[in-house]
């Protein structure tokens, strides 16, 4: 009978030492620097060569040079807003671009989602991912909970950390770099129901390194 009690004893122990010490069999660690969310919904996004117009337009803002205006790719059937399925949609369903190295976004288009005046976007911005230098037609605002980013704004250059939002005017020239040692999950928030952008041909980032004391740049 006292063997019996030892051996339990000692069984008890033992799990308790495991539980605490963090070495339970089933305990998984998660890669940080990985997507968040699923991006298998990958889709190539639709590239056309910059006319008049676009060109004008972006002259208004800056002296750069638009190399092609990006969309996402159709066709598409808008919903027909009579169901709950048609008022939400979880990130796996959307359309993920990968606009730059290292940074995907899930597109909610509002156009493809019933919305007249709204088109959100969730990326998956890996440490050093970064999109190229853009610019929209109409205002932005970026919110991030967590993170470390760099910014280029028009002509200047800032390191944030989140939470933070960020206001970026129409037709200003935009892009921004995880500089962080995790994936930032990145939302941005546009008053329009289409998802464009023109890509220009400067890449702020280029050359630098950013410390991770947000308190100065090196070339």
């Amino acid at each position: 009978m006292n063997a019996v009690r030892s051996s339990t004893s000692l069984l008890v122990c033992g799990v308790f030492l495991a539980a605490c010490s963090g070495n339970h069999p089933n305990t998984t660690s998660k890669d940080v620097t990985k997507e968040t969310f699923s991006i298998s919904s990958l889709v190539e996004e639709s590239k056309q060569a910059p006319d008049s117009v676009i060109a004008k337009l972006n002259a208004q803002h800056h002296k750069f040079k638009v190399l092609e205006r990006r969309t996402v790719p159709g066709p598409f059937t808008p919903p027909a807003m009579t169901y709950y399925s048609d008022f939400a949609v979880t990130l796996d369903k959307l359309p993920t671009i990968n606009p730059g190295p290292g940074e995907y976004v899930h597109v909610m288009e509002g156009q493809r989602n019933g919305y007249n005046n709204l088109t959100i976007g969730v990326t998956e911005t890996f440490p050093g991912g970064a999109p190229p230098m853009h610019s929209h037609e109409g205002e932005e605002s970026h919110v991030l909970l967590e993170g470390d980013i760099v910014y280029a704004l028009g002509d200047t250059l800032f390191t944030i950390k989140g939470p933070y939002v960020v206001n970026i005017p129409a037709g200003v020239p935009h892009a921004f770099k995880n500089i962080g040692n995790k994936t930032a999950n990145l939302v941005v928030i546009f008053p329009t129901n289409i998802w464009k952008y023109d890509v220009l041909d400067f890449f702020p980032f280029e050359g630098k390194t950013f410390t991770d004391k947000f308190d100065s740049l090196r070339k």
